[in-house]
């Protein structure tokens, strides 16, 4: 370059009369004309009705992908795990792979140079191939000072570099009209960018690689499981990211200390594999033509209810769950040698039904069996004892106690008596004779739970013959013993139900209560998670405690807030679900109703502006999360509101409800969730509360995007590892 040439000839003859500013001169524009290497980032495309969407992979990925493409091996096929090792990337092949459900395989480019499309004002990368002529065009423009260079594209397309900051893609008008005229000659200006920092593009810095606890995920009803139409795969996605962010905001601590990684979600597909049996075809022949679309809705979605109340289909569905998930696990465990965790297990709507009737028809090895009735002998010998006595004392036979004692005779143990078991323990004609009373009017109202909630396929025992008639008037006595129930390859530690309609349906089985003695064989931890709108969620609590009238858990508010429409004091438990707000509350403060305004705004632009298409349009806006720039201003807004809500100095009555929500945390719930409570309810948005009917589709559909949801799964995971939050939310236990 001439430039470069007159700076290396003057340093050569160095002529003395050269004064020293002339050098320095000389030098500048060396540093000027510097050439830096662009820095390449990995993208991967995603495409959603036919439109092509460039997804970044994370700073980590991009270079863990980086280092194997610098590795020399570009004639091997080397496969690169990515996404937590969710996706394998051929790096040859330039492929994305999904490992663990069925995916498109996505288009994988190593990218340095961008242009901003029409339709969304996205940027795209250009080709690999092309993104080396322009950087190699840019290298010598920068070298030589010399611009204003033109590129063609392998479209025909003209990319001009007017200088390092202003470098511009014309796109060619459309042909020539009705009119005959012609496209001018540069056509549409497009912005060109070199770099990934240059398009401001979102780009995560990647997930922990410690895997502390799998936790595997049933959807409900149809292929769609949330009011945005998508797969369980995209609402998993949902809830595996917030999970990261409540880690990142509630387990600081833990994860600072590396005593945590984070928590693996994945999805259990059972709708395609239901409907691959050809009986959609069946259907589609008796299906009138009338109504189409929501035939074709209601074949689709709610004929799944029905399916699972079929001996046919019902053996297909829990064969699919489990043999999905023991496959699952089997193939996480190759690709994580090293995993030393927990498995749990989380359902929603139907899906946690499934589960249910799964884990309650699970064997436990027969070694657990000696340990768990030992077990429940000692934690028996004073509570079982104590409530026999309780019973005896009742029917004034307290001279009788030493004998039951004796004969380590628990609650459970008295209703399996006879009358020739009683006589052998020395108990006179009277006294055995209230006994046997008892028992006989006991058994009416309580029925073993293990025998009470089996589905309608289970085979009946020796123990289930014993039982009343009303529990085997509840069950179809056509579809006795034809469903056989799997068993899985790992022993859950926590069963999560989301919306779960498991009450309802053991109610119609004729199961009118749980024994609290009674937890699943195989699983210790059982939560029932729901929104009080949600049309398809029961609660389990009172089949436990029928005669004791008490409200549901309120779950904590993931940043330890309280809705204010749901009362002020602090803590408290949640109002029952039937009653709730029609209206907002008299006294509902500013920032309440501000959220409440935002919400409607956003409804009322949606239904104006798509009034005659799709509703789903007006629910995305209570869903979709708010923009990047907008989305921090808000919150900080958001909780100096709420911090001075809290600062409002309490009254008399709100310590009222503090005292019942400690009292109700209390209450004895049996064993079903190892003595905690099990009925956990969601608090509703402000904007939700107007009218419940309207929002109950969507109270039935959040719990993918939920902050508090996913918390308290999280929180009683790594309780189950010794970790807590690194600070108490109010209200929780």
């Amino acid at each position: 370059p001439p430039s470069r040439g007159r700076s290396i000839m003057s340093a050569q003859e160095q002529p003395p009369a050269q004064p020293p500013p002339v050098a320095a001169q000389a030098a500048e524009p060396d540093a000027a004309h510097r050439y830096e290497a662009v820095v390449p980032h990995w993208f991967h495309c995603k495409v959603t009705d036919s439109r092509e969407r460039w997804i970044p992979f994370s700073t980590q990925d991009s270079e863990r992908l980086e280092e194997a493409h610098g590795s020399g091996r570009d004639d091997e096929d080397l496969v690169v795990p990515t996404s937590g090792g969710r996706y394998d990337v051929h790096l040859k092949k330039r492929q994305r792979v999904a490992v663990y459900w069925e995916e498109e395989v996505s288009e994988v480019r190593r990218c340095t140079w961008f242009y901003k499309g029409d339709k969304d004002n996205k940027y795209i990368p250009y080709s690999e191939t092309f993104s080396e002529e322009l950087e190699e065009a840019y290298m010598i423009a920068v070298t030589l000072d010399e611009w204003k260079k033109k590129l063609e594209s392998p479209s025909r397309e003209v990319i001009i570099l007017h200088n390092p900051k202003l470098m511009v893609h014309y796109h060619p008008v459309a042909t020539s009209d009705d009119w005959g005229s012609t496209p001018t000659e540069q056509g549409r200006p497009r912005t060109v960018k070199r770099g990934v920092e240059n398009i401001a593009a979102e780009i995560p810095s990647g997930e922990p690689l410690q895997i502390d606890h799998l936790v595997f995920v049933v959807h409900g009803i149809g292929p769609a499981c949330d009011i945005r139409f998508r797969s369980i795969v995209q609402c998993v996605n949902d809830f595996r990211n917030v999970s990261l962010s409540m880690l990142q905001a509630h387990f600081k601590k833990a994860q600072e200390q590396q005593q945590i990684g984070r928590v693996e979600f994945l999805p259990v597909n059972w709708h395609s594999s239901l409907h691959s049996t050809g009986v959609d075809v069946d259907l589609e022949r008796i299906t009138l033509p009338s109504i189409n679309r929501l035939r074709h809705f209601i074949n689709d979605t709610i004929l799944d209810v029905f399916f699972y109340n079929s001996p046919t289909y019902c053996q297909t569905i829990v064969d699919t769950v489990a043999s999905e998930m023991n496959r699952l696990y089997q193939l996480f465990l190759q690709r994580n040698p090293l995993f030393n965790g927990g498995v749990s297990i989380a359902g929603h709507s139907l899906g946690s039904l499934i589960l249910f009737d799964l884990l309650t028809n699970q064997k436990a090895a027969p070694e657990e069996d000696e340990h768990g009735e030992e077990g429940s002998r000692m934690t028996s010998s004073n509570r079982g004892t104590e409530e026999v006595k309780e019973i005896l004392k009742a029917l004034e036979l307290s001279e009788y106690c030493d004998a039951f004692e004796k004969e380590k005779m628990d609650r459970q143990a008295l209703f399996l008596c006879t009358e020739k078991n009683l006589k052998e323990m020395g108990i006179p004609l009277g006294p055995r004779m209230k006994i046997l009373h008892y028992i006989s009017s006991k058994k009416e109202m309580q029925v073993c739970f293990r025998t009470a909630c089996l589905h309608p396929g289970h085979t009946p025992s020796r123990s289930d013959k014993d039982q009343p008639s009303p529990l085997r008037a509840g069950l179809a006595p056509g579809m006795r013993g034809l469903t056989n129930y799997p068993q899985l390859n790992y022993k859950p530690t926590i069963f999560f139900a989301f919306g779960s309609p498991i009450g309802m349906f053991l109610t119609v089985r004729g199961v009118k209560r749980i024994n609290p003695n009674y937890s699943l064989p195989t699983c210790k931890g059982f939560f029932n998670i729901f929104h009080p709108f949600d049309p398809v969620a029961y609660r389990i609590e009172p089949m436990i405690v029928p005669d004791l009238e008490f409200e549901p858990m309120l779950l904590p508010h993931h940043k330890g807030r309280k809705r204010m429409h749901l009362g002020k004091g602090k803590g408290g438990p949640s109002p029952p679900a039937r009653s709730g707000c029609c209206g907002p509350q008299p006294h509902a403060e500013p920032s309440c109703l501000s959220e409440l305004k935002e919400g409607l705004t956003r409804m009322s632009v949606d239904l104006k502006n798509n009034l005659l298409g799709s509703l789903r349009v007006a629910w995305q806006s209570f869903t979709r999360a708010p923009l990047p720039a907008v989305e921090a201003a808000s919150t900080d807004a958001e909780a100096e509101t709420e911090a001075s809500v809290e600062k409002q100095p309490e009254t008399k009555p709100d310590e009222t409800p503090t005292a019942v929500k400690e009292e109700a945390s209390l209450i004895n719930v049996g064993r079903l969730n190892g003595g905690n409570r099990i009925d956990y309810v969601l608090q509703e948005k402000p904007i939700e509360s107007f009218n419940e009917y309207l929002f109950a589709l969507q109270g039935h559909l959040c719990y993918w995007e939920s902050e508090d949801t996913v918390l308290l799964v999280l929180k009683e995971i790594y309780q189950t590892q010794g970790v807590t939050l690194d600070q108490p939310l109010p209200g929780s236990h």
